[in-house]
């Protein structure tokens, strides 16, 4: 891989940002740091869904103009985004003229191509989604499984279509030819499901009477374009398609979505694609969602909502970071809360990693004149300490999946543990206070430093603020742009350690 385009779902501004649009930006994010810290050319857009009929009654129900309301709430999103130190490279807004302009040109010419149609339809057609509905989307009660608190309705109207059908079996045999093409296999058995029966045509289009905010359709000024159908070229607009050169990096394509988008993204958009003549992206990366604590759904009633922006207030953006990293099961949902996120961060980034790098650099200040010890003869002991180091940071220094993240992760906490245990049972302050053994304690002392600097070398990508001040302390920052090869022995005896600050100052109930 020398190229690489990440992108995450473009988010409806109906509301604010929520943890689910943390996580996948979040996410998308660690895999974009992974790939450039391993030489890797790359993009990486997120942004904001700013058409339909949902954000359209939002800007009515706060009494906002349109624009106006768009603005603000795009700006909560980008600024969200900031404070969680999320390195994008394109921030999308479906109202920018670029991208209407490109919407409207790929219609004409599907329309021009005989693909599209118009006829009236009947259909159950559920708000929150934007879309109709078939019976098998629906619960027993006739709801949306995925809005089950909104009531869908059936509606009648003329509107034009993409029929799908004449591409299923297409898309049946490039899944078949490219296995990875949905990860984890959870949801590639799922998609294939999903396809299992035939197509019914994709409305395309929504009439002005109903919603105005979207893209006019190019044919027929009295409708404007179906939310998704717009949205998802937006993966094809963000490198200025047609234009530019998008081939080289369209070729590496990587969607990471939540697994309720996996039907827009797995079906509707590989068929969209093939309508215009376009390749395919090469792999769809799906993630489950998170629950509170004790695995119930996350509900405003029950109290139990994780807002992004409060746990960064109270804990800072590498605490939620590192939750979201560590605790992700790869085909699961997972259970987050406050407490949870606090839990992890006083007892695995307070006391495994920021707790050892205070006592251990600290200590050597204290005793050395603020330098770092110097090595000397290696036991069993040291070597397995620092292989173990070695060993969880190799994991990071090679291009990993969106499903590796966790246990890429939790065997860097492990070794930190490992090394706190090393550590305690040398007892380097006990070496140093005899002359006959000091030299001995400083090589513990070196061990345990240039280890923990393996590591926190390897948590930039995971949590880049924190592990950057780390290794600030240690004298041995990393140069923005490199390519990052796992290397013991950094650590210069004889420098002068920086302000030995704390990284993770505890958080109390």
């Amino acid at each position: 891989m020398t190229k690489s385009y990440v992108t995450t779902p473009i988010y409806y501004v109906n509301a604010a940002p929520h943890l689910g649009h943390a996580h996948t930006t979040v996410m998308c994010d660690i895999l974009i740091r992974n790939r450039k810290a391993n030489g890797v050319e790359t993009r990486f857009s997120t942004g904001c869904d700013e058409h339909g009929q949902k954000n359209q009654e939002s800007a009515e129900k706060l009494g906002l103009p349109v624009d106006e309301y768009l603005d603000l709430r795009s700006a909560e999103f980008k600024k969200a985004f900031d404070l969680l130190n999320v390195d994008y490279d394109y921030f999308v807004r479906t109202s920018r003229p670029f991208h209407k302009e490109r919407v409207a040109q790929m219609e004409q010419s599907m329309m021009d191509a005989g693909l599209i149609i118009k006829k009236e339809y009947s259909g159950i057609y559920c708000k929150g989604c934007e879309q109709f509905k078939t019976d098998s989307d629906l619960n027993e009660d006739g709801q949306c499984l995925d809005h089950s608190n909104l009531f869908v309705e059936e509606i009648t109207e003329a509107n034009y279509f993409f029929p799908m059908e004449p591409f299923r079996q297409r898309l049946l045999d490039h899944i078949a030819e490219n296995p990875d093409f949905v990860q984890p296999q959870k949801f590639l058995t799922e998609l294939k499901n999903m396809l299992k029966d035939p197509l019914e045509d994709l409305c395309i289009s929504r009439p002005k009477s109903r919603v105005s905010l979207g893209v006019e359709l190019p044919f027929d000024s009295d409708y404007v374009t179906y939310v998704w159908f717009d949205a998802l070229i937006n993966y094809l607009t963000n490198l200025g398609w047609p234009d530019n050169n998008y081939q080289d990096y369209w070729a590496e394509v990587e969607h990471v979505i939540g697994k309720d988008i996996l039907k827009t993204h797995g079906v509707y958009w590989p068929i969209i694609l093939m309508g215009m003549g376009e390749t395919l992206p090469k792999k769809l990366s799906v993630h489950g969602h998170w629950l509170g604590s004790g695995g119930v759904k996350m509900s405003k009633s029950l109290g139990n909502v994780v807002d992004p922006l409060v746990v960064v207030e109270k804990f800072g953006a590498d605490a939620l970071r590192y939750y979201l990293a560590r605790h992700m099961r790869a085909e699961n949902d997972s259970q987050i809360s406050v407490e949870l996120i606090q839990t992890a961060y006083n007892g695995e980034l307070g006391n495994k990693v920021g707790n050892l790098l205070s006592r251990a650099a600290k200590f050597a200040s204290d005793r050395l004149d603020g330098k770092v010890p110097s090595k000397g003869a290696l036991t069993a002991e040291d070597e397995a300490a620092r292989a173990a180091a070695m060993k969880a940071a190799l994991g990071f220094a090679n291009v990993f999946k969106l499903a590796e993240i966790s246990s890429r992760t939790e065997a860097l906490i492990m070794a930190a543990d490992d090394l706190n245990t090393y550590f305690t049972e040398q007892a380097p302050w006990k070496l140093l206070k005899d002359p006959e053994t000091e030299a001995r304690g400083q090589t513990v002392l070196y061990v345990t430093l240039d280890s923990l600097r393996v590591l926190l070398e390897a948590f930039r990508q995971i949590i880049p603020v924190s592990a950057d001040k780390a290794l600030a302390i240690l004298d041995c920052p990393i140069e923005e742009g490199t390519v990052w090869v796992p290397k013991l022995d950094r650590l210069q005896s004889g420098a002068q350690f920086g302000e030995v600050i704390p990284l993770f100052p505890r958080i109390a109930d």
